[in-house]
């Protein structure tokens, strides 16, 4: 799923991008694509590790030493440098909101784009081949597929296109029906049911 990004961590990952890009074009693109989401996962799986990048207590040199102690010969220079960088300027807790940036950059890049399909049960491949068709139909590009299942839905479904929720779960439809009863006659509301009715 898509990780929220801010201004700070755009700038530091079109930097990055860019020395990627000089280094060795689009396959030093992926590679370090690749190992930022790595280092991330790390912090995912461990609170001691997220601390280890976060916390404001580290000593900032013994940190770097430790930085470059692990991850010497685990991921390339310059991610590496990237790392100690961020250390540096205190920006380590932003690893994943700048991981975040530098991924939309490379979906631009390859005309690619993250797309996170929530229902509440399990879908087949099928069913994810027909959105995915849909979806680069409409954007044209290729769509990366993320199914996940959310079972707080009543039905219907949900996709987040980048940063964008395109909401068709039951309760959204549910709710703007019960908006429209409020705020409207007899008419309307045998409308919004029958809208309702060939939806489903």
């Amino acid at each position: 799923m898509t990780c929220q990004t801010d201004a700070l961590a755009t700038v530091y990952a079109k930097s990055l991008f860019e020395l990627a890009s000089d280094a060795g074009g689009n396959d030093k693109i992926v590679e370090i694509a690749d190992e930022l989401e790595q280092v991330c996962e790390l912090m995912r799986q461990s609170n001691e590790v997220r601390l280890f990048f976060a916390s404001p207590i580290v000593d900032v040199p013994k940190r770097g030493e430790a930085l470059s102690a692990i991850f010497s010969n685990r991921v390339t220079d310059l991610t590496l440098r990237f790392l100690l960088v961020l250390n540096n300027k205190g920006r380590l807790n932003h690893l994943e909101s700048i991981t975040a940036s530098f991924d939309l950059l490379v979906q631009e890049t390859f005309g690619k784009i993250e797309v996170d399909i929530f229902t509440p049960t399990a879908i087949d491949t099928q069913a994810i081949n027909t959105i995915k068709e849909k979806v680069h139909s409409m954007l044209g590009k290729e769509p990366i597929m993320h199914p996940y299942v959310d079972r707080a839905m009543l039905g219907g479904i949900k996709l987040r296109i980048g940063d964008q929720l395109i909401d068709g779960s039951v309760q959204t439809k549910l709710r703007r029906l019960s908006e429209t009863i409020k705020n409207s006659g007899g008419t309307a509301i045998r409308e919004q049911f029958e809208t309702y009715l060939e939806d489903n």
